[in-house]
């Protein structure tokens, strides 16, 4: 991928795989936005590297539209939005309603909205992408989580429509995962349960999302497209 002047923006890379993709991003020289909800040992480290780290709240639309005029106070132009923020709750009984309404606003307003008002930024970039990251569990649906796979199920929709919305100019694609990398307090019961759930039966680690964002940024022949990263959990 060419170097842009236009910067990169990551929602939700104060850990993990979004703070991976962003570190990844800075070695090789690209300008960057990153988003995050609370501060993290991460956020600093990426504002000493040269990041511009925006605290944001996406939970509601007045939020999430005052984090784009945030945003667009710091920059006319973007190379790409990669839409990693996330959210895990329990559907806890009597609270199923806040919880379906808290990943509704997470995994489907905010990129709707920021994708929307965030169309002029990405016009003045040549090329220029937006990546839907999404969720393998939407491909069978989950009994206990129906509200965050309903979610994540919406944002692939939304690769579809953005991307016949903004083609030629700007392509739309998604990436869904799977198990990519274990929290250090997962026991070795649920490693064990859970990496039989693949074929290839292995715990990948960010990178492979890092490649998937990389082939999705620098093909310039691929969107309305979600690559599913899963090491063949399909397959059993």
């Amino acid at each position: 991928m060419s170097l842009s002047a236009a910067p990169i923006l990551i929602t939700g890379a104060s850990q993990r795989i979004g703070l991976y993709c962003a570190e990844r991003l800075l070695d090789d020289g690209h300008a960057l936005i990153v988003t995050y909800r609370n501060e993290r040992e991460g956020v600093e480290a990426l504002r000493q590297r040269g990041a511009l780290a925006l605290q944001a709240d996406f939970s509601s639309e007045a939020s999430i539209l005052a984090f784009i005029e945030l945003l667009k106070s710091h920059t006319d132009s973007l190379r790409a939005i990669v839409h990693n923020a996330s959210d895990w709750l329990d559907e806890q009984a009597g609270q199923e309603a806040a919880a379906f309404q808290q990943l509704f606003a997470v995994h489907m307003l905010a990129p709707y909205l920021i994708n929307l008002h965030c169309e002029d930024l990405l016009r003045r970039s040549t090329p220029a992408d937006i990546v839907h990251i999404s969720d393998d569990v939407t491909r069978k649906g989950s009994a206990k989580r129906p509200a965050y796979c309903a979610s994540k199920a919406g944002l692939d929709s939304l690769t579809l429509s953005f991307a016949a919305r903004f083609a030629p100019q700007i392509k739309v694609n998604g990436i869904a995962p799977a198990l990519i990398l274990f929290n250090p307090d997962d026991d070795a019961d649920y490693r064990s349960k859970t990496l039989n759930k693949s074929a290839l039966g292995i715990e990948p680690g960010p990178q492979v999302i890092y490649q998937s964002l990389r082939y999705l940024l620098d093909n310039p022949y691929v969107t309305g497209t979600t690559l599913t990263v899963n090491g063949g959990r399909h397959l059993k």
